[in-house]
């Protein structure tokens, strides 16, 4: 029997939940940067959830925001380079491996939304606040939820995936 020689169908479709999370961060900052007012918490659910517009100059967690700029330049290069990498691990991976497509797509989609941001404004746009009482999380946005959520993802179902079977008899 002769092998097929029809391309083997790729992850590459995933990239449209890349756009998805990209689309979503962008226009709920959009919003922020139009209806919410700068450093002002807007309750959602008292004592626990705010809107709250900041910006962040660094990385997560506020990481090198004071390092005096060249730090926006670095995380967009990185950024770019790490979503490189990982649309060429979807152009590698089988369409319906989910569990590496999923995770990959959302942590380029959130990569990308916040190098715009950078682009744009010099800084991310952050504007979700969670607290318990006086003790606060870092702001952040949707981007990060979805590289975050990515990142447990690749993590997690490649724990779960164990050891590939040896090849041969």
């Amino acid at each position: 029997m002769a092998a097929s020689t029809a391309p083997k169908k790729n992850a590459l479709p995933w990239l449209a939940v890349s756009a998805l999370v990209l689309g979503l961060d962008q226009w709920s900052k959009a919003w922020v940067l139009r209806a919410l007012p700068e450093f002002t918490a807007v309750p959602v659910i008292d004592g626990f959830w705010n809107w709250y517009r900041t910006y962040n100059t660094g990385a997560a967690f506020s990481f090198l925001a004071d390092a005096g700029g060249w730090q926006k330049y670095v995380f967009m290069v990185l950024a770019f380079g790490i979503s490189g990498l990982m649309v060429w691990m979807l152009a590698r991976t089988p369409r319906g491996d989910w569990k590496q497509a999923l995770p990959l797509a959302l942590v380029i989609g959130g990569a990308v939304g916040n190098v715009i941001d950078r682009f744009l404004h010099g800084h991310v746009v952050d504007f979700i606040q969670w607290h318990v009482g006086q003790h606060y999380w870092p702001a952040f946005n949707i981007a990060d939820c979805a590289v975050v959520g990515g990142a447990i993802g690749i993590a997690l179902f490649g724990l779960l995936a164990g050891k590939p079977a040896p090849k041969g008899g």
